[in-house]
């Protein structure tokens, strides 16, 4: 699965949220019509629709097509990085990667179809699944599995998820059901998250609690992550996820302090994502933190060093940094395509400040394996000193 099967001129392409189609490679069809050649109206056709496509932002495909660069060779890359106005920014070599399967993501996926389970890790075409599913050098097979529905209340700028003043009511029988399947897994590590439900008083955090109790009931040596929406800034809400037997505490404040109105929902913003995160470590002084950035959107190294600083005093344990993509035309653009270098440096500031555990990378994303293995190690070293 290292490239996508080709077919007949027609190559799949993975979005963030979805399949489509691609036209590549193809003869333009020679049409005539009362003796008159259609050629030039065929090819007016296909330039309309490659400006579309390329409209849509980049996806997964140009992760995964064509020659891997070699690394050596990144430093020389000569594209934009900066995006000018108008203009689309092509992928840097980076950005590309295979993807490798297992045994175990096999095991997984058929798991997945046979009970009708959705992961992100599949909705959202993520080029770590191999690595998370398959378990990877230390086989710390990971998965993260969404709750609560596809259709969120909120409509934030970088996220194609479907939006709904009022989605479909929850499923009473998806915490049981879902533990069921993650214990038949034998999973090391699970992040559950979801939707925002702005339109349920709690903003779902009993239907969160009931998912994590039952599933530490059935499988107690599993480590348990809950990735949770801001529940409007409810402390109450905040306190039922954290007191519910889980091991880390996730909610993402997404990008700097000055670009929240910008990338975010209006209902969310910094100090409100902040007061999560702190009030997780006040109830349960045990758990760890976590939370993610995504770097592109136009900040400045100046927002990202303060940033990181305010997560930081703010008690946040556990932090990862990665590339902003672009999912659809409808949302923000990628301003700037970050160097590893680059990234590599804010590790090393992460690792500066004290955080337990910095993660930064293009590819890295808030679920990424690297971290789940590390939490993984750090959790059961605190639990032996506790015994």
């Amino acid at each position: 699965m290292a490239l996508i099967m080709q077919s007949g001129g027609v190559a799949g392409r993975f979005s963030c949220t979805r399949l489509w189609l691609h036209f590549r490679g193809l003869e333009l069809p020679q049409v005539c019509a009362n003796g008159v050649t259609t050629a030039a109206k065929s090819q007016s056709l296909l330039k309309e629709r490659k400006k579309e496509l390329r409209e849509d932002g980049p996806d997964l495909q140009d992760f995964i097509s064509g020659e891997l660069s070699e690394k050596s060779g990144w430093e020389e890359y000569r594209g934009n990085l900066k995006r000018q106005k108008g203009e689309r920014l092509r992928l840097p070599p980076w950005l590309k990667t295979e993807i490798p399967i297992g045994k175990n993501y096999n095991k997984l996926k058929n798991t997945l179809r046979d009970l009708n389970l959705h992961t992100v890790c599949e909705e959202a075409r993520c080029p770590n699944i191999g690595e998370c599913w398959g378990g990877g050098e230390y086989a710390t097979a990971t998965a993260t599995i969404m709750l609560m529905g596809d259709t969120c209340t909120r409509g934030c700028r970088f996220c194609s998820v479907k939006t709904a003043r009022k989605p479909p009511p929850l499923d009473p029988n998806e915490p049981d059901n879902t533990a069921k399947a993650i214990a038949a897994w034998g999973l090391d590590y699970v992040v559950l998250t979801s939707v925002d439900r702005d339109d349920i008083a709690d903003g779902g955090a009993e239907h969160f609690a009931k998912t994590v109790s039952n599933l530490k009931g059935r499988s107690p040596q599993i480590l348990v992550e809950c990735l949770t929406p801001d529940f409007r800034g409810d402390l109450t809400a905040v306190e039922k996820i954290a007191l519910s037997g889980l091991d880390v505490y996730a909610h993402n404040v997404e990008t700097v302090r000055q670009l929240q109105r910008h990338v975010r929902d209006p209902r969310a913003n910094f100090d409100q994502s902040l007061s999560v995160l702190r009030h997780a470590k006040v109830v349960n002084p045990s758990v760890l933190t976590k939370t993610s950035i995504m770097l592109g959107l136009g900040e400045t190294d100046e927002q990202v060093h303060a940033t990181m600083n305010e997560l930081r005093e703010s008690g946040v344990d556990c932090l990862t940094l990665g590339q902003y993509m672009q999912p659809t035309k409808r949302h923000l653009k990628v301003e700037e395509y970050v160097t590893p270098e680059k990234f590599a440096h804010w590790e090393e500031i992460g690792k500066d400040m004290g955080f337990a555990y910095t993660a930064s990378g293009p590819l890295v994303r808030s679920s990424y394996k690297a971290g789940e293995f590390f939490l993984k190690n750090l959790i059961e070293k605190r639990r032996a000193a506790a015994e």
